[in-house]
């Protein structure tokens, strides 16, 4: 029911706000557009045909036909509403909107307010009925078939919903709407599966999540800047890989069922969905799959968005959870700066005819004349080439598997070709004529494998950097990446697997300068990289701030613990302030401050300075430690926080911490800082 004022006032119209429609699970909601977006839609309205950007450009809201399309992954329409009157049943959590035609009709009624006019019904085409008896009370009423037989009035029905008009007089979260500034784009890969967390949620809404915490994170932390207008936003996108693989281009789903056992048929439809993936990357067809469709993915969103926002002049990051991880630093291993570096050029083959007629494919030299294509192009030719020109697919992999199988064999006889430093793997040892053992040159040889792995049949070889990855081809991205973030990575224990001992501290990715290994310390499936490259220091991971600002006070307990334990074991006599201090350094408010005058801590202090004073001298600081180039320098591994329920029971909050990073605002903020310190803008410490 509504309450009216006691006597009729004048007739004020209704204040429309716009809102879409989200389903789920058979269940709809709706939600608010922005106040900014609805306006958009509300000026628009009166016009035909008409295409409004809202959401921060994501979506677009069709608004003659009343539907909202996503602009940067498939997703079906959704339904849009100019909503003015609202109701909500006597079981319901939150008002809905009436339909448009239904609102319009209930505005008329309040016409009739005005005029005096009482009890006058509207009926629902499913037979509900609302009923204005007066300017107090406004009830919608359940329709009579629905009750039982007994029922004979209205009145004697259940309980009346409640009717609203205007947003104004609903509890509605209303957001004021997106800086149209896009200072930085982030593209985000999935790991295993189509879900990305435990409630199943794709990586759509996951990625919603993360955009949703740096918007809040920008507005507590980088207020000033934001007031000034030095910032605008970040943008996030999903890069979605998954359902290519397990699409109908593959067959794959199709082929592993048929070979899936009935029995407990749940489990294995979630190992086949899900767990699968992993042994997909490491097979040549399906690691050839992925990685194209992430790689052709990001360029597409990334041409996209340059399309819709022809003004962006920010840089662009990648972000890669669990496998994704993975599969980015697979590619970005794989990308080259610069121009392509042709090894074949100089080295020395038949001429085209004898090469052609050698090969039975004689009929095709005069395609090849006519394009003026010698033995120089040739060698520089690509699949894609010899198709254009109409060459049919067999003469291609034959000409291609025998100019590159000459490039490598000549290569590796003159020497012409040499390993790369970086990321190396044990080169395998042979014994010599004198029964010594040497260094032989299979991995030299085997580096060469990728360069056929477009023509000829892939294999489990070692790549150009030698870490053992499928011989693939790796596409190129349309852009150098300014930082890679891995969450909850397995990149450490993969190169591990494929051979790699250490990771050479020069190595850094041919386009991207930074690189940050980001892990809960539950996570079952992260592993360290900082021990592959710093292999004499044991250094512990970079601590995360939390986001308010200090560390999680069952952490400082536990670290000022740990502190004086050790200050005792080392020094009795010297650590006796020394751990008083490292048990004061607590930022606890609740325990009582030391008076200046306590003589206790005096002359405590005052003998540790007389025992310590003969040795204070001798120590010195500990000098910083360059980690590598993956990061420039930089520290690459850094661990969030645990929660202190999780620190009762890790492996109870184990799969949990795996897939924690979406909402993590600790792990948001670790990201908005990285990004805006490059663009000058520090962060602000909010006021508690």
């Amino acid at each position: 029911m509504i309450d009216m004022e006691s006597g009729p006032a004048p007739y004020q119209e209704v204040q429309p706000h716009w809102f879409f429609c989200r389903r789920a699970d058979d269940n709809a909601s709706w939600l608010p557009f922005s106040r900014k977006d609805s306006d958009k839609l509300e000026n628009a309205n009166q016009e035909d045909e008409v295409v409004i950007a809202v959401e921060g450009e994501r979506y677009d809201v069709h608004v003659k036909d009343r539907k909202r399309y996503a602009v940067y992954w498939e997703q079906g329409p959704t339904e849009v509403r100019r909503c003015t009157w609202f109701y909500k049943g006597n079981k319901d959590t939150r008002f809905m909107p009436y339909p448009e035609d239904f609102s319009k009709r209930l505005e008329a009624f309040m016409i009739s307010v005005t005029l005096n006019e009482w009890k006058r019904k509207l009926e629902f085409p499913n037979g509900e009925t609302v009923i204005l008896h007066n300017p107090k009370l406004m009830m919608q009423y359940q329709p009579i078939g629905l009750q039982d037989e007994w029922v004979s009035s209205p009145s004697e029905q259940t309980r009346p919903g409640t009717v609203k008009r205007g947003v104004n007089n609903i509890p509605v979260e209303i957001p004021d709407g997106e800086p149209e500034k896009v200072d930085h784009l982030v593209f985000m890969v999935h790991g295993i599966g189509p879900a990305c967390d435990l409630r199943f949620r794709s990586i759509i809404q996951c990625v919603n999540d993360f955009r949703s915490a740096s918007l809040s994170l920008l507005t507590s932390h980088y207020k000033r800047a934001e007031q000034d207008g030095l910032i605008g936003r970040v943008e996030f996108l999903p890069v979605n890989w998954h359902s290519a693989l397990h699409g109908d281009a593959t067959g794959v789903d199709e082929d592993i069922q048929r070979i899936t056992l009935p029995s407990i048929s749940r489990l294995r439809h979630f190992t086949n969905d899900t767990l699968l993936d992993l042994f997909f990357y490491n097979s040549p067809t399906y690691c050839q799959t992925i990685v194209d469709t992430v790689a052709s993915e990001i360029n597409m969103l990334h041409t996209l968005f340059r399309k819709r926002h022809s003004d962006f002049n920010g840089a662009v990051s990648v972000v890669g959870h669990s496998l994704g991880s993975l599969i980015l630093f697979d590619l970005l291993t794989n990308q080259r700066n610069g121009s392509r570096k042709h090894l074949c050029i100089f080295l020395p083959f038949l001429p085209p005819a004898q090469t052609l007629s050698r090969l039975g494919l004689q009929q095709y030299l005069d395609t090849l004349q006519a394009e003026n294509v010698d033995l120089e192009s040739l060698a520089l030719c690509q699949d894609g080439d010899l198709k254009d020109l109409g060459i049919p697919l067999g003469p291609r992999k034959k000409i291609l598997d025998y100019v590159q199988k000459k490039c490598l064999s000549q290569a590796f006889k003159t020497g012409a070709v040499h390993l790369p430093e970086g990321l190396q793997a044990p080169p395998q040892m042979t014994s010599n004529s004198d029964g010594n053992q040497s260094t032989g040159f299979t991995m030299q040889q085997s580096q060469f494998h990728r360069a056929q792995s477009v023509t000829s049949a892939v294999d489990y070889e070692y790549f150009d950097v030698g870490i053992g990855q499928v011989s693939i081809d790796y596409p190129q991205l349309a852009f150098h990446p300014q930082t890679f973030f891995a969450f909850g990575s397995p990149i450490g224990m993969f190169l591990t697997v494929r051979g790699l001992k250490q990771i050479d501290p020069n190595y850094s990715f041919p386009t991207c300068k930074s690189f940050y290994n980001i892990y809960h310390p539950y996570d079952p499936v992260a592993y360290r990289l900082e021990p592959m490259i710093v292999t004499d220091v044991d250094l512990e991971p970079m601590l995360i701030p939390h986001h308010k600002g200090r560390k999680r006070m069952h952490l400082e307990l536990k670290d000022s613990f740990t502190r004086m334990s050790m200050d005792l074991k080392n020094n009795v006599l010297g650590s006796l302030r020394t751990a008083w201090q490292s048990f004061s350094r607590i930022p606890v408010a609740a325990l009582p401050p030391v008076d200046e005058g306590n003589a206790t801590t005096e002359s405590l202090n005052r003998v540790c300075d007389e025992a310590e004073s003969s040795g204070s001298a001798e120590q010195t600081e500990q000098p910083e430690i360059k980690v590598g180039m993956l990061n420039g320098g930089r520290r690459i591994d850094y661990v969030l926080q645990e929660k202190p329920i999780e620190s009762f029971n890790e492996y109870l909050f184990a799969i949990q911490s795996h897939l924690c990073y979406w909402e993590s605002e600790d792990t948001a903020l670790l990201l908005l800082k990285e990004i805006y310190d490059k663009l000058g803008v520090a962060m602000e410490q909010p006021q508690q």
